[in-house]
C-alpha cells in the first residue's frame, strides 16, 4: 500500500533533509520509523523535494510503500511513536501505486522570515537576524521582477551548465508583522539554494546598495557571481505543496 505522509520539521539539528553518511538527516529519521513499522523491512520514503541543513518544514511531504495492514490514523500514530520531537507526522493518506511526491508536485510555497530589530537569542535558529532595517518599499518593487517564467540560473549555486533552471513563481509577497519581514515565494518548484538567493539579492535593495530593476538584468545575465550572497538557512521555510491527483 502507498501512503502519502505529510509532515513537519525543526531542521536545526540535521544536515537537511537528504540521507548522508555520518550525519543525521530527516530522511534518516523517517525511513527508521518506517522501515520499524513495516516489520523490519528497509523502508524508503520519497519526498517532494530535499530542504538543506537548517531550512524547516511546515509541511513537507512524502510517499512511502508499506506492506503491513494498518489504517491511515495508526500509521500517523506509529510513527509519531517512533519519530524524535523535532519530526512531526501531520497527517497520513493512502494513495494510488502509481502516485509520486516529487513528479506530482505542481507548486511548492517558501517563506523567508527576517528579524529587523534587536537580535533576539531565542529566535535564532529559526529567523535571519539581520537587525537593521531595510527599505521594504524596495524590497516589494523588486520581488515582482521575480515572477513568471524565467531561467534563475543566477540565483543556482550548483550545476548551473548541467541543469535545467527555467522555473515559474506564480506568487510573491512581502509583508511585515511585528518587526519582522516575511517574503513569501510560491512556484511550480525552485532549485537549490534558489529562494536563499533571491533573498539575497532582495536584502542588497532593502540595502539601497541596488535598485530593485537591477533584478532584470541579473535574472538576464544567468551569472551567479551577479547575485550576491546566499541568505542564511534558519529563516526559510517549506510551508506547503499542492499535488496533480492521480
Amino acid at each position: 500500500m502507498r501512503y502519502l505522509i505529510k509532515f513537519s520539521y525543526d531542521g536545526s539539528n540535521y544536515k537537511g533533509f537528504q540521507t548522508q553518511k555520518g550525519y543525521e538527516t530527516i530522511q534518516e529519521k523517517m525511513e527508521e520509523a518506517l522501515t520499524k513499522i513495516n516489520n523490519g523491512k528497509y523502508t524508503s520514503i520519497t519526498a517532494t523535494g530535499r530542504t538543506d541543513k537548517g531550512v524547516h518544514a511546515l509541511a513537507q511531504y512524502g510517499h512511502a510503500d508499506i506492506n503491513v495492514n494498518i489504517n491511515e490514523k495508526k500509521l500517523k500514530r506509529a510513527l509519531n511513536s517512533n519519530l524524535p520531537d523535532d519530526i512531526h507526522v501531520i497527517e497520513t493518506k493512502i494513495v494510488d501505486d502509481n502516485f509520486h511526491a516529487r513528479y506530482n508536485a505542481i507548486e511548492k510555497t517558501y517563506k523567508y522570515i527576517i528579524n529587523i530589530e534587536e537580535y533576539n537569542p531565542l529566535e535564532r535558529k529559526y529567523v535571519f537576524q539581520y537587525n537593521y532595517k531595510l527599505n521594504v518599499e524596495n524590497m516589494r518593487k523588486a520581488i515582482k521582477f521575480f515572477k513568471g517564467e524565467h531561467d534563475f540560473r543566477a540565483f543556482v549555486t550548483d550545476n548551473q551548465e548541467k541543469e535545467n533552471c527555467i522555473r515559474t513563481i506564480t506568487y510573491t509577497d512581502i509583508k511585515e508583522e511585528n518587526n519582522k519581514i516575511i517574503i513569501t515565494f510560491k512556484g511550480t518548484g525552485f532549485l537549490r539554494y534558489q529562494v536563499r538567493n533571491m533573498v539575497g539579492i532582495l536584502i542588497k535593495v532593502g540595502e539601497n546598495k541596488i535598485s530593485p530593476e537591477k533584478i532584470i538584468n541579473i535574472i538576464e545575465s544567468k551569472d551567479r557571481t551577479k547575485s550576491g550572497k546566499t541568505a542564511p538557512a534558519e529563516g526559510l521555510y517549506l510551508v506547503d505543496v499542492s499535488f496533480k491527483i492521480v
